[in-house]
């Protein structure tokens, strides 16, 4: 049996739960080269400490949860770069320990013990590809492969005291199937499941969003359920049909709208829409959005934005 959710427990606290802004993107903002297929990853190896500094900076923006450094860093992306599975795993822990830094340097500066949780990321497989598949889900393994692919980094962060995991930017079924097993593996132990969409009725790989949805529902150990890096624009249209589809807390971080050429590893200007979360917040918050930060591009000034909008909602 899972032990208490501590999304559940913010929930009961305040309402809504504030989840943190990117972290690649803020990283390159502070000089660091991304242009890697080990992206932040690669960060835990050079500058550690920073991504100390951009954790605590999310807290102190008002985010209730930040989402470790571990979403790119698998044994197989580092053994890529030479890099041994005892050290891969060291570095996967390393980022749970960096941000649990941070969470106790922001609780003695406020002087305060209120709840702050400790997200591990878990990305897809198209991650690793680093290809930009996480938002299409063209790739084909099997169940098993996909749990092969998945087990060290989710043991080792769940060792190292993750409170929940974040299995993000999901963009295909077989890939959710497996991970959903393998977080069975460890009962004690919860998640959320955030997708990337091809459409507000379908995931990134064309499996009807019910079909997910009706799977992930009947997995107690996920205890949230929603959309992460998808542009601004899309959200609440997404957000309309999840709504019909789970009771669970729906989750929500998408990025700023930009759009990602995976060969750069940059991300360009949209102008096509003149949303923001200023605007947005009230039509999400309206449609059952109860767990919302930001992903790719949003910076801790967005996170605050949120975080004020939150607290006057309350």
């Amino acid at each position: 049996m899972s032990k208490e959710n501590p999304l559940s427990q913010l929930l009961n606290q305040n309402n809504y739960v504030i989840i943190d802004g990117a972290l690649a993107s803020e990283l390159q903002r502070r000089g660091c080269d991304l242009n890697d297929s080990l992206w932040s990853a690669k960060v835990l190896i050079e500058q550690p400490d920073l991504i100390r500094q951009v954790h605590y900076d999310y807290f102190n923006a008002g985010a209730d949860c930040a989402i470790t450094a571990s979403y790119q860093a698998t044994p197989l992306g580092f053994a890529q770069k030479g890099i041994s599975l005892a050290e891969s795993i060291n570095l996967i822990k390393q980022s749970v320990a960096l941000a649990q830094q941070a969470k106790q340097q922001y609780l003695d500066q406020i002087k305060s013990d209120k709840l702050l949780v400790i997200a591990g990321s878990v990305g897809p497989y198209g991650a690793f590809l680093a290809d930009g598949s996480e938002y299409t889900g063209n790739y084909q393994l099997s169940e098993n492969e996909f749990i092969d692919f998945h087990q060290a980094r989710m043991q080792a962060l769940i060792e190292a005291k993750v409170d929940i995991l974040a299995c993000e930017t999901l963009p295909n079924f077989v890939e959710i199937k497996a991970l959903a097993k393998l977080l069975q593996h460890y009962p004690t132990m919860t998640a959320w499941f955030s997708l990337t969409l091809k459409d507000a009725n379908h995931l990134s790989d064309g499996t009807p969003l019910v079909e997910v949805i009706d799977y992930l529902n009947q997995i107690d150990q996920v205890v949230s359920i929603g959309i992460n890096c998808i542009a601004l624009e899309k959200v609440s249209l997404a957000l309309t049909e999840l709504q019909t589809l789970t009771a669970k807390p729906l989750i929500v971080y998408p990025n700023s709208g930009e759009q990602y050429d995976p060969t750069t590893k940059l991300w360009h200007k949209n102008h096509q829409h003149n949303c923001s979360f200023d605007n947005q917040l009230p039509v999400w918050i309206k449609l059952g959005a109860k767990l919302i930060g930001g992903c790719c591009q949003t910076t801790p000034n967005d996170i605050a934005q949120i975080a004020h909008y939150l607290k006057a909602a309350n």
